[in-house]
């Protein structure tokens, strides 16, 4: 039995993403930057992180009170043992409609078939450029171009679902905007343009830095001709446009410049077992000590609820009238993106 709750602004709780690593095996600049996470950087040890046990239950509670989509993050979530066995634990669940992942690419040739037959259905591949030097500089210099390809059609052939996201970054990645938009339309695969957000602490953000939705969408529309598609779903993310002139469409997650905070149903566990109702929340709620105490998951159920209803965050719409205020926030790779 499932219940409706919604937060102060009568959004409803739909989507929970769940991180179940803080470790990557990239150093991408605007979320892992080589400097501040070196050799010597303190992960979380492992009696710190949720087990899949604990992610199962707390999933199974979140359900209860209407979540129907998961989607696994990192972190890297294919740093993680054994992963496949957790999504096979989430498939069981009554009440869950969609199960995704987001994944740099680079483990889905040894994990694809695995992550398939356990039951998950979608894949989310992050990828900036398909210029190998360029995309090294990107990723701290921790993987080329072919091995995030491979992963992909290693996804593809298993029969995966598969997106891209793009972050964009100007002077950095915009010049690759067409590139990857013709290569992948051709590959039949969807993808989507991120505008660089300010997420955590460390990936040194500046608002001159963001490649805005409506400068994307101009610079593809000349080469591509594109048009607007309504949305799937209240709630849905990217802003998505078909091509007029061929298959396929594209997507653009805009929360810089076109925010959809008013529309937000998603909710984050971190890895550690902290609940963040918002990607740029600097507050978590501590969930590890309930679910490793005596409490019962009514007891779990009502304190998660109380939070959701106290809901008010939205960040996104308030950068936009302070652009220059700066607040701490919880790391990207410490609740997924």
């Amino acid at each position: 039995m499932t219940n409706r709750s919604d937060d102060q602004w009568n959004r409803p709780l739909r989507d929970l993403r769940i991180s179940v690593i803080d470790r990557c095996n990239f150093r991408c600049r605007y979320c892992m930057p080589e400097e501040i996470f070196g050799h010597d950087y303190p992960f979380l040890p492992k009696e710190r992180i949720l087990t899949f046990e604990e992610i199962t239950r707390l999933s199974r509670i979140f359900v209860s009170l209407g979540v129907t989509k998961l989607r696994i993050t990192g972190g890297e979530p294919l740093l993680r043992k054994d992963l496949s066995s957790l999504i096979h634990s989430l498939t069981q669940l009554e009440g869950v409609e969609d199960i995704a992942m987001t994944t740099n690419g680079v483990f889905l040739p040894k994990y694809a078939a695995a992550l398939r037959e356990a039951g998950l259905a979608r894949v989310t591949v992050s990828l900036d450029s398909l210029d190998d030097e360029r995309f090294r500089r990107m990723n701290g210099g921790k993987s080329s171009v072919k091995a995030v390809l491979d992963g992909i059609d290693a996804a593809a052939q298993a029969g995966m679902q598969v997106k891209i996201n793009m972050v964009v970054q100007k002077g950095f990645n915009d010049q690759d905007i067409v590139p990857m938009a013709d290569y992948f339309q051709k590959k039949k695969h969807i993808l989507r343009f991120v505008e660089f957000m300010d997420v955590g602490n460390t990936n040194g953000w500046k608002l001159d830095q963001v490649v805005s939705k409506q400068q994307i969408l101009h610079t593809i529309h000349e080469h591509m001709p594109l048009e607007p598609v309504p949305p799937q779903y209240t709630g849905e993310v990217a802003t998505r446009y078909r091509y007029r002139d061929r298959e396929g469409e594209i997507g653009i997650i805009s929360s810089v410049t076109d925010a959809f905070c008013s529309t937000c149903t998603r909710a984050r566990i971190s890895a550690e077992g902290s609940l963040y109702t918002c990607l740029f929340a600097s507050q978590g709620y501590e969930l590890r000590t309930m679910l490793r105490s005596e409490q019962s998951d009514d007891e779990i159920r009502a304190y998660v609820e109380r939070v959701w209803r106290g809901r008010t965050d939205r960040y996104s719409e308030e950068r936009l009238t302070h652009t220059q205020r700066t607040l701490s926030k919880i790391e990207m790779s410490h609740i997924g993106g």
